[in-house]
């Protein structure tokens, strides 16, 4: 069982938050406001694309999902999201219904022993993909894996035996915690977590080989300290998030063109990112006892293709560049991390020193 983080430097992240919280409103973009459930309410004048409803946030309730660093929303249970633990709790992925935050299933993976699960993902033959591709160390394990296994139909505890893939990198060992298949093609791709911020996109092979080991290949950069990412069900949109910022892009033959910044809210340690179901919001999730799951309605040109507009969406088509009533996008919300500097510093430095404290195990 590996140390935790000092609860002093814990409480000093908090702080931060409450103090910039209390004394930056001004600098809050213009989106939708989190209500007492977590939803995301528009802000007032505005209206939801094309009327749809908003999403709802949900709190994990279960006791055992302590360290939620990955989330994926069901194909074939509404408003279920798959999770899991980071590392140190096992072979287990769990099911969430979003309307109560009660685990509703909990899948057992035989035959392997995680090291670091970070990313979770689901492919369009239903697979359920969970990356082990953490490396606190920066580069010390020269093979990472991934692990697939079926969704299951029917909601409720079972065992299953995955198909595991090796992975390695064209340019070297690396630390990654955002694993995304993409809904159309299947192929799967990583993005790499620096601290620096200058993160890469990573191509596997068009297939997944179980016998060989799989070389991902660089092909694009990623600017940002990522900690998850997503495509959008309809395979246009990917998303990539970090601590305190996001960005979206707009996925063409196969390689990501950013088009704007989706808000991202305030959590105690922000792990992953997942597509509502229909594509109209982004679901946030946090590591923590009772993390809360929280959602963030997009607009215009940063919802996918495939998503009906409403009209004020298609004044807002610009690639997300102005504050607009869904999705508190561009100037706003850059401001919005300006005026998070204390957060930045303080989660910054809690961060570290947890990662620090990984690397004694």
């Amino acid at each position: 069982m590996r140390p935790r983080p000092f609860p002093a430097v814990r409480a000093a992240a908090l702080a931060a938050a409450a103090l910039v919280a209390l004394a930056s409103p001004a600098v809050l973009p213009a989106g939708p406001a989190l209500a007492d459930d977590g939803a995301a309410r528009p802000a007032a004048g505005a209206s939801a694309s094309a009327s749809a409803p908003a999403a709802s946030g949900f709190t994990i309730e279960d006791p055992r999902i302590k360290e939620s660093s990955g989330l994926a929303a069901s194909r074939t249970h509404p408003g279920v999201y798959w999770t899991h633990n980071d590392s140190g709790d096992g072979a287990y992925v769990y099911a969430v219904d979003s309307s109560t935050g009660r685990t509703v299933a909990t899948v057992t993976l035989a035959g392997i022993e995680p090291r670091d699960v970070e990313a979770i993902s689901i492919g369009p033959d239903g697979s359920i993909y969970l990356g082990d591709i953490g490396d606190n160390f920066g580069g010390r394990w020269p093979e990472v894996w991934i692990y697939r296994f079926p969704e299951p139909k029917t909601l409720k505890d079972t065992t299953l035996t995955p198909t595991r893939y090796t992975v390695r990198y064209d340019d070297g060992p690396r630390d990654a915690e955002s694993l995304m298949v993409h809904p159309k093609t299947g192929r799967v791709y990583i993005v790499s977590k620096k601290r620096s911020g200058k993160g890469a996109l990573y191509e596997a092979p068009e297939r997944l080989s179980a016998s060989g080991v799989n070389v991902f290949r660089r092909t694009a950069d990623i600017n940002l300290w990522a900690t998850d990412g997503a495509f959008s069900p309809d395979g246009t949109r990917l998303v990539v998030r970090g601590y305190f910022d996001a960005r979206e892009y707009r996925w063409q033959d196969g390689r990501p063109q950013e088009i704007g910044s989706p808000a991202v809210p305030l959590q105690r340690q922000g792990e992953s990112v997942t597509f509502t179901a229909d594509g109209r919001a982004l679901m946030y999730g946090s590591e923590g006892k009772r993390s809360t799951v929280q959602p963030v309605t997009l607009d215009g040109d940063l919802l996918p293709d495939s998503v009906p507009k409403g009209a004020d969406d298609a004044k807002n088509g610009d690639g997300g560049s102005r504050a607009s009533s869904g999705s508190g996008t561009g100037d706003g919300n850059r401001t919005l991390f300006i005026g998070a500097g204390a957060l930045a510093v303080a989660a910054g430095a809690a961060v570290g020193l947890r990662r620090l404290l990984r690397r004694r195990d």
